[in-house]
């Protein structure tokens, strides 16, 4: 977040004319008008959880998709602390902002919500802020698909991720590198060996991860595990249709086809 070497403005759901940002970093404003992802087209803000890298544009992107405040509308969607505080967390989406949306979802562990035909389950994890979740989301004639947000190894993660067509792992630091509350290559080699998904991204990288290459350390977990696994890179898009297709931000970069 700091040097920025990669950016931290979230992830971008579209589905038909739905748009849901899930962790808003700094720079999801900025690198959604640059990727004419317009702000204001957004259905839904999620935040799963009570830390800078993932909530500091929540705020302007509510704005945003209020329409400059002016239509009550759109779901926000966010872990208790980010709401309300906790001992840990001062409250990072304001009462001010709350108030702007046309539903406001307090996600724990189990609770569902919908966002048009989308369906989506808060689900746990286990990180320095108490109350993180990771999310599930079922998407009608694509599949189902899961973001761990930050977390440490849970034995029951592989059951609480299974069934997925495409499953993104914030795995922090490198094989051998076991990091508190956070997933390193270790880590996720045992949720995806659990888990069983069609196909894995790994994203969130830390410095030692950068260092030790994230390509590499993706190799590695498809060549341990046979699930295709791909680093994220700054503008990559995952199309998942009878396939799930992987085009990088570059015009040189070649596309990837996995039938999964």
């Amino acid at each position: 977040m700091i040097t920025q070497r990669r950016r931290t403005a979230g992830i971008r759901l579209v589905h038909g004319d739905t748009n849901v940002h899930i962790d808003p970093g700094p720079g999801a404003v900025v690198f959604s008008n640059w990727a004419r992802l317009s702000p204001q087209g957004l259905d839904a803000v999620v935040v799963t959880h009570c830390h800078p890298d993932h909530y500091t544009d929540a705020e302007v992107l509510v704005e945003a998709m209020t329409h400059g405040t002016r239509s009550r509308r759109g779901v926000l969607a966010a872990s208790r602390s980010v709401l309300y505080g906790n001992e840990d967390c001062d409250q990072s989406v304001s009462t001010y902002h709350q108030g702007l949306v046309e539903a406001v979802e307090a996600m724990v562990p189990g609770h569902r919500f919908v966002v048009d035909d989308l369906a989506f389950e808060a689900v746990a994890a286990r990180h320095s802020d108490p109350e993180t979740v990771g999310i599930r989301v079922e998407v009608p004639g694509v599949g189902s698909l899961g973001y761990t947000s930050d977390t440490a190894y849970l034995p029951e993660l592989g059951e609480v991720y299974g069934g997925l067509r495409l499953l993104v792992l914030c795995t922090m630091w490198p094989r051998g590198n076991p990091l508190r509350f956070h997933l390193c290559t270790d880590d996720a080699l045992k949720i995806l060996e659990e888990s069983r998904p069609g196909c894995a991204v790994l994203t969130h990288f830390g410095m030692k991860m950068l260092v030790a290459d994230p390509e590499a350390e993706a190799s590695y977990l498809e060549e341990e595990t046979g699930i295709p696994t791909v680093a994220a890179r700054d503008g990559l898009h995952v199309i998942l249709g009878e396939g799930i297709e992987f085009r990088g931000p570059r015009k040189k970069d070649e596309p990837r086809l996995i039938e999964a």
